[in-house]
């Protein structure tokens, strides 16, 4: 049985994206994905009611929770009381340094995104990929479909490339809007992203990558050639084995990689 917080229900906050997560059998298969067991670091980003912090606490016996909200982050570290400490830390999570928390170590990351600011967070995670073993996301359906969308489809773009490059990325489970309270006015995905080896990610060509990739689907409708005017010249995306004449949805994440050398040679 979940645990709940005692006394009035807290009312979920437009301000800070809230919709909490209430069906039990989505809550069990959300935690056999996780399969969390003693000893691991586990940090939950956006815990609300904690509909997913104490079944993932018996499984851990101790858990880091990131909560903004001031009127959940007490109430969140009583949740824990006859099963395992709970760490809270109130802040937003774009400004938690997630490598510092690791201490030497790696986190799992887990959280159901406010989906107004979920690409932010999911940036931010990625600039402290040394720090993470892997990360399981609640999110808009829509922004899943994005993360994990192949070259050529109509959803491929900047956080497809950018997420495919650090990360594998694999949806996991649907959740339709009456699984939370209030019911959100999309339907929801949960999605496991397992950070690449540092040796397969391109780190030494981050900087370049996000330049072009950001300016190559900010034009997506044009050619390469014109999208990239002014970023990397023909000359230099023929040298890639690129052709000009490509649009920037026709490209595989690798072929960024390839025009960002090119940049940089």
């Amino acid at each position: 049985m979940n645990r709940s917080f005692p006394g009035e229900t807290h009312v979920p906050r437009k301000r800070f994206g809230q919709h909490f997560l209430s069906d039990a059998n989505i809550i069990a298969r959300i935690v056999q994905a996780i399969a969390p067991v003693p000893g691991q670091r586990l940090v939950e980003i956006g815990p609300g009611e904690g509909a997913i912090t104490v079944p993932l606490l018996r499984k851990a016996q101790a858990l880091t929770v990131i909560e903004l909200d001031r009127d959940l982050a007490p109430r969140l570290a009583a949740l824990g009381e006859g099963i395992g400490p709970i760490e809270v830390i109130h802040a937003d999570v774009l400004t938690v340094d997630f490598t510092a928390l690791a201490a030497g170590g790696t986190l799992r990351v887990v959280g159901n995104l406010p989906y107004n600011i979920s690409s932010p967070i999911l940036f931010h995670c990625i600039d402290h990929l040394d720090a993470v073993e892997d990360m399981h996301f609640m999110l808009q359906k829509e922004v899943v479909d994005r993360m994990a969308a192949a070259p050529g489809s109509k959803t491929y773009g900047r956080l497809s490339v950018m997420l495919q490059l650090a990360c594998r990325v694999q949806p996991l489970l649907p959740v339709p809007p009456e699984a939370f309270r209030p019911p959100p006015k999309v339907d929801s995905a949960v999605v496991r992203l397992i950070p690449r080896p540092r040796a397969e990610r391109p780190v030494e060509h981050a900087a370049a990558i996000e330049r072009i990739v950001r300016a190559a689907f900010g034009q997506r409708r044009k050619t390469l050639s014109n999208a990239l005017d002014g970023v990397v010249d023909v000359a230099r995306i023929e040298a890639a084995g690129i052709d000009p004449r490509t649009r920037a949805e026709q490209l595989a994440p690798e072929a960024y990689v390839a025009l960002a050398r090119q940049l940089e040679a």
